[in-house]
């Protein structure tokens, strides 16, 4: 039985959701009608919208900012409309204007030195306004026409505003649409947080060893969940935030590194320990180059898990290029010399007739025998090579989905290499892995040419070992990139001409996005018509996912094969087109790409000695993220920094080529994008943790292996072999 009650068959990364429904005291697991403020059709709309359930769950809804109340503003000292402002004065006027759904409503508010109006167009009947009464305003201005507002500012009469309204930091909470209309902005949503104060005051459990409280300075967690809600001071609401956020990160790394910890002391795995004929004859007389330093390295990383007697899980990065598939090639080549087969499962018919090529071009000569199993693949050729796989005659088998089929069985599969592995589905892959024939799973290699983010590696891929080719082969110029308006069509259109007319061949991709589909596909085929309008000299071909497969493959082979010279496509080619004689890359509209996609669109070019090209193309009017997502694009080929700016820029949860569908990282209140140092700090307490006690077995250890059974996971990376 695995340790802490974790079930081996689920690899999860685990936000801190219900965190304080876990921990928290009895009074905090009531459900969230019977809090203060809230009531039954309150409680109906904060389920629906914000998920929440209990009382400790609303406490989890934390202030996405704070507002500094302890300062008065005069009218005239406003001078933008990004600062919430409080102001006392009074309302010389007001009268309401409309009928129905425009009615409105309008105030001329004094501070005794000026006047500005204030508007209202939501919820008038609920405004009990006062000539002469003193107020104060608090809100956000707005400007029309040169002159400030305020929209739906807050107006509370002087005499109800008490010392704590007007002092220190006010928290605001994320709110939705319907939120808002039914009554539950921030300010309710503070009123409701307030009422679960005094529960929170009367003490929490605390959740984190009082070793590690000590060692990285953390505030004690009754104290953090008070203070992250109303701060005494900046300071204070600071160290409330880091403790939370350690706290969040700590147990998520805990969950990862636990469930690594026990594989490998529960999980066998094959030995593969001799290096023989294959591998040898491959190496001394079929290497087409010298392997890289990089590639030496990872591939002794990958023998030693492999010859260890444990189950292998490894993630292989390297950027686009770098010569993975190679490195994948000579791995299954050790496995097939210990009497295994290998696999390999790519994400399209594309990509897996490509390997197919490749490995067939290396391994000419040799004796391994390699095929193809695709949903391309007829009933007669099934007929033969199934039997084939299954009597262990086929070495080494490229696939697609089609791998997972329950036709599909192996002799004895000792190795899966999964490519492009963001691609697949959980359950896809763990049905691949479940190919083996007996108790002891196959070792796994997960490869991917998207570089990973260092804080995303670690919460998403945290319980794999990681290998990275960090070298290119040599020979290789680095692809020369530049960002033009789409105003330059005519020098773009003479470069086009230069490049075919020096035998060199031209990618042209237009973004196709599920949400515009129709609009996006017919962007492509105007595209494709222009291309074939402004060079009628050249042959141009058109790739799309919509095509039948048959229809895309053609196209696709007639430009491998030289025979078209265009190719106008989107990013169907996006992942393993491998043309080394295309040394142009054209993104049409490419500030609808994510940075880590246009990056993996360049790597389609650069792989042939001829000097390589990505010009990417926007509007000549552009937001300043565009222009800051261009400029990194073409100020370097990093794959590594790009990966790391793309996270800064648009968040986890939206990184083309990085997360895979259905992936949750809702972490309450940490951001990978911007807390790496924290959770570096928490992987290293965790590992501390880990080192004395793998299995979290002692009673020093009874509160995380607690608060760990009791999690609920979000299933993430992959499924593990039972």
């Amino acid at each position: 039985m695995p340790p802490c009650g974790i079930k081996r068959n689920i690899v999860s990364a685990l936000p801190m959701r219900n965190i304080l429904f876990l921990w928290g005291p009895r009074m905090l697991d009531k459900d969230i009608t019977y809090c203060k403020n809230v009531g039954s059709r309150r409680a109906d709309i904060l389920r629906k919208e914000l998920g929440v359930e209990t009382a400790a769950e609303l406490l989890e809804q934390y202030p996405f900012k704070y507002i500094d109340r302890s300062r008065f503003y005069y009218i005239h000292e406003i001078e933008d409309e990004d600062t919430f402002v409080q102001i006392k004065g009074t309302i010389l006027e007001y009268h309401t204007m409309g009928i129905g759904r425009g009615q409105r409503m309008s105030a001329m508010f004094t501070d005794g030195q000026s006047q500005i109006e204030l508007v209202w167009f939501k919820g008038i009947q609920y405004l009990k306004l006062q000539v002469g009464v003193p107020y104060l305003l608090f809100g956000k201005p707005s400007r029309f026409n040169r002159t400030y507002n305020f929209v739906h500012p807050e107006l509370t009469p002087l005499e109800k505003v008490t010392p704590q309204m007007v002092s220190g930091l006010e928290p605001s909470y994320n709110t939705t649409e319907r939120m808002k209309n039914s009554g539950l902005n921030s300010k309710a949503m503070r009123q409701i947080i307030a009422g679960l104060m005094p529960e929170v005051d009367r003490g929490l459990p605390e959740t984190l060893q009082a070793d590690i409280l000590q060692r990285y300075h953390l505030m004690n967690r009754t104290e953090a969940m008070h203070q992250i809600h109303f701060p005494s001071d900046t300071r204070s609401m600071q160290k409330a935030r880091e403790r939370l956020k350690f706290e969040e990160l700590f147990y998520n790394q805990l969950s990862i590194l636990s469930r690594a910890s026990a594989r490998r002391l529960h999980t066998d795995g094959f030995k593969m320990t001799r290096v023989g004929e294959q591998f040898n004859y491959f190496y001394k007389h079929l290497l087409p180059f010298e392997l890289t330093n990089a590639q030496k390295r990872v591939i002794k990383e990958i023998h030693a898990d492999m010859k260890s007697g444990k189950q292998m899980n490894r993630l292989l990065q390297g950027d686009v290029g770098s010569g993975k598939t190679l490195v994948a090639l000579m791995v299954a080549l050790l496995v097939i010399d210990n009497g295994y087969q290998a696999c390999i499962m790519a994400p399209t018919e594309i990509l897996a007739n490509q390997h197919l090529a490749t490995l067939r071009e290396l391994l000419k000569g040799s004796s391994v025998r390699v095929e193809l199993l695709t949903g391309s693949t007829t009933k007669k050729q099934r007929a033969e090579l199934l039997p084939a796989l299954e009597r262990g005659e086929i070495n080494l088998l490229i696939g697609t989905h089609a791998l997972i089929e329950n036709a599909v069985q192996f002799a004895n599969v000792g190795l899966v290499i999964v490519d492009e592995q963001h691609r697949f589905g959980v359950a896809q892959r763990a049905k691949l892995w479940e190919k083996a024939k007996g108790k002891t799973p196959p070792h796994v290699l997960v490869m991917t040419a998207t570089p990973i983010p260092r804080t995303l590696a670690m919460t998403v891929y945290g319980d794999l070992q990681v290998s990275i080719i960090d070298e290119l082969p040599p020979g290789r110029k680095p692809i020369q990139t530049y960002h033009y308006s789409n105003l330059r069509r005519k020098s773009i259109n003479e470069f086009i001409t230069k490049q075919v007319g020096l035998g060199r061949q031209i990618y042209v991709v237009y973004p196709l996005i599920q949400e515009n589909e129709e609009l996006d596909l017919a962007d492509l085929e105007n595209g494709y018509n222009t291309m074939v309008q402004t060079f009628p000299q050249f042959r141009i071909s058109m790739v799309h996912g919509k095509m039948k497969a048959v229809d895309k493959d053609l196209q696709m082979r007639r430009f491998v094969s030289g025979e078209t010279q265009i190719l106008v496509a989107t990013t169907v080619i996006e992942v393993g087109v491998n043309v080394p004689n295309a040394s142009v890359m054209i993104v049409e509209d490419a500030q609808r790409f994510g940075l880590s996609q246009l990056h993996q669109l360049r790597g389609r070019v650069g792989r042939g000695a001829d000097q390589s090209y990505c010009v990417l193309l926007t509007p000549a009017e552009m937001s300043a993220e565009t222009r800051k997502r261009m400029d990194i694009m073409v100020a370097t080929n990093d794959g590594f920094r790009i990966a790391e700016a793309d996270l800064e820029l648009r968040g986890p949860g939206d990184l083309d080529g990085t997360m895979q569908s259905g992936l949750a990282l809702d972490f309450k209140i940490a951001n990978l994008a911007t807390d790496g140092q924290i959770l570096q700090l928490a992987r290293d307490a965790a590992n501390a943790v880990l080192d004395d006690d793998p299995e979290l077995a002692t009673a020093y250890t009874q509160v995380y292996r607690d608060n760990l059974a009791r999690l609920k996971p979000v299933v993430v990376e992959y499924r593990e072999i039972s």
